[in-house]
């Protein structure tokens, strides 16, 4: 496989306004259900000093990001599978594959994109893909290509924390971003976003719940392995715990389970205290002395920003004797 040049990979100051009449509207880049298979993470970064903010003035990008991240739930829902595909019709101009899924430590030096594509469309426009799976890449070098051809697999190569696509948009060599294509330096212009169809952005959301024993490790929550499908009554605690994206400073979390009766046996709301690209908060009770009674328990999880509900999770465990 040739490399993409490596300039390709360097990060790129915001342009002035841009035209994108010679733009075909773009295809939204992963094969998924946006919401519930994949979520919108972190996106360019339109603030010119130090600090960051995305398109909508909101908090999720970080000082310098050139790209829109598209990421997974988990590393097991990576394993299964979420297909990567053109935004628009292009010709591959470079791509690299063979860099290990092992996030930012085991990424090579100087290939912080990992396994990715670059394609070329008319007018001076160019879209890469970065952080895909290993060995998924599915195009060559020079290969013409249509929107909606698959590229590959979202993966965890290159510098990442997580899986996901990064998805970075340039015309003439500088980064545009698809949610608002206005003036560079400034957010919520107006401008009207280069999608082909809605690409809403709730501003974060819950990626996963589920019960355990106790309170699970961050990264077995990361991994897809902190879930537990049953427990027994006698275990050393009933934990509901939730995985969240994009949680910010003031968000409320509220967690609470049921028994198997319908009963409400446990109730916490968190207050989240600072602003985290990705996080965990877990509650629960001991299990008392006679054991819990068998039955299907249900957990309910509700991220709430300003007095609304921004996104809801349900999860069930059995508790077997």
């Amino acid at each position: 496989m040739k490399s993409i040049a490596r300039a390709l990979f360097l990060s790129l100051a915001l342009p002035a306004p841009a035209l994108a009449q010679d733009l075909p509207p773009l295809l939204f880049p992963v094969d998924c259900t946006l919401g519930e298979t994949c979520f919108l993470q972190q996106f360019v970064d339109r603030d010119p000093g130090p600090g960051a903010r995305a398109f909508d003035c909101g908090p999720q990008s970080y000082d310098g990001h050139t790209g829109t991240d598209i990421r997974t739930t988990d590393m097991e829902a990576m394993a299964a599978g979420i297909t990567v595909i053109a935004a628009a019709d292009g010709v591959v101009r470079g791509l690299r594959d063979g860099v290990a899924d092992g996030g930012t430590p085991s990424a090579p030096e100087g290939q912080g994109c990992g396994n990715g594509v670059v394609l070329t469309h008319p007018g001076g426009w160019e879209t890469q893909y970065c952080h895909l799976m290993e060995g998924s890449i599915a195009v060559t070098q020079g290969q013409t290509v249509t929107a909606g051809t698959p590229l590959g697999l979202i993966g965890y190569s290159g510098f990442t924390e997580f899986p996901h696509l990064e998805f970075i948009l340039r015309r003439d060599g500088v980064v545009i971003d698809p949610f608002d294509p206005g003036e560079a330096n400034a957010c919520a212009t107006g401008t009207a976003p280069l999608w082909a169809g809605p690409v809403p952005n709730p501003g974060g959301g819950i990626l996963t719940a589920g019960f355990a024993e106790g309170v699970p490790e961050f990264d077995a929550i990361r991994a897809g392995a902190a879930e537990s499908g049953a427990l027994p009554t006698r275990g050393a605690a009933l934990v509901l715990w939730a995985y969240v994206h994009g949680g910010r400073e003031g968000d409320r979390l509220a967690l609470s389970i049921t028994d198997a009766t319908g009963a409400e046996i446990h109730a916490q709301e968190v207050a989240l205290d600072r602003t985290q690209a990705q996080l965990f908060r877990a509650t629960g009770r001991r299990t008392p002395e006679s054991g819990w009674p068998p039955g299907l328990y249900r957990g309910e999880v509700r991220l709430m920003r300003d007095g609304a509900e921004i996104d809801r999770a349900d999860t069930a465990v059995i508790v077997t004797p």
